[in-house]
């Protein structure tokens, strides 16, 4: 029970890699608040109905008022914030595409939500966070942003520019002692991944094969690092990435 009583948001915590890190969290103790366009409510219902304190919130993560609404209603219910998981973003839904063929309108939706949704949330959660005494904020990169995949230029950018945005803020929260750090999941057998055809079969085998630990990788892989960044273990650990793919980039 690392996280007793702490409070932690994960966006895009409905389904995935969010939910998985939802539920790893709320075993620790934490009371979670899942944030999501879809699907948050009932996500927060099977946690209560597991014995988790727990709140849905019906939110954009490209939205400042529903960010501003998050951050409120997550306070009303619990009385602060300790922990932010910047989790949502777009990638199930993308179809390979040579980088010329993407439009301007493709890249700025994958940047509205993978770069703009992290600023936005934190800065509605910071006022919560800097009166913590335990202020943990989890980015969720990805290893592409290390090994430059290829197809998918507009995420590979937006995971990029994740791993810097969370170098830059550790060192500007460090002085309120908010620490951020990232994780740098792998490919993952997430739902939305399984139901995507086109990305099943250009990355899952290549994956797999490319692992020192040649096997597949679920959104349980990740729960630990979470637990790790959002507890009391990592309290002089910040500005950090920890790629979690069973040892496909070693960095």
């Amino acid at each position: 029970m690392k996280l007793q009583d702490r409070v932690a948001i994960v966006t895009g915590g409905a389904s995935g890699i969010g939910r998985a890190i939802a539920e790893g969290l709320a075993r620790e103790g934490a009371r979670i608040v899942i944030a999501d366009r879809r699907g948050a409510e009932e996500a927060a219902a099977a946690l209560a109905q597991a014995g988790h304190a727990a709140l849905g919130v019906t939110a954009d993560v490209t939205s400042e008022p529903d960010m501003a609404s998050m951050a409120a209603a997550a306070e009303a219910r619990f009385g602060g914030i300790d922990v932010l998981v910047a989790n949502a973003a777009i990638f199930t839904t993308l179809r390979p595409k040579p980088f010329e063929e993407l439009t301007a309108d493709e890249w700025r939706g994958v940047m509205d939500v993978n770069t703009l949704g992290v600023f936005l949330s934190l800065k509605a959660c910071l006022p919560a966070l800097a009166r913590s005494t335990a202020a943990r904020v989890i980015t969720i990169s990805s290893g592409v942003a290390f090994k430059g995949n290829t197809l998918y230029l507009h995420y590979v950018a937006s995971k990029g520019a994740v791993v810097s945005m969370t170098r830059s803020l550790a060192r500007e929260l460090g002085p309120r002692k908010i620490l951020v750090n990232s994780i740098a999941p792998g490919f993952t057998l997430s739902e939305g991944v399984l139901g995507n055809a086109e990305l099943m079969e250009g990355a899952g085998v290549p994956s797999v094969a490319g692992r020192a630990l040649a096997r597949d990788m679920y959104p349980s892989d990740v729960v630990g690092a979470a637990v790790f960044f959002a507890g009391p273990d990592c309290g002089f650990v910040t500005g950090q990435t920890l790629v979690v793919d069973g040892g496909s980039y070693l960095h």
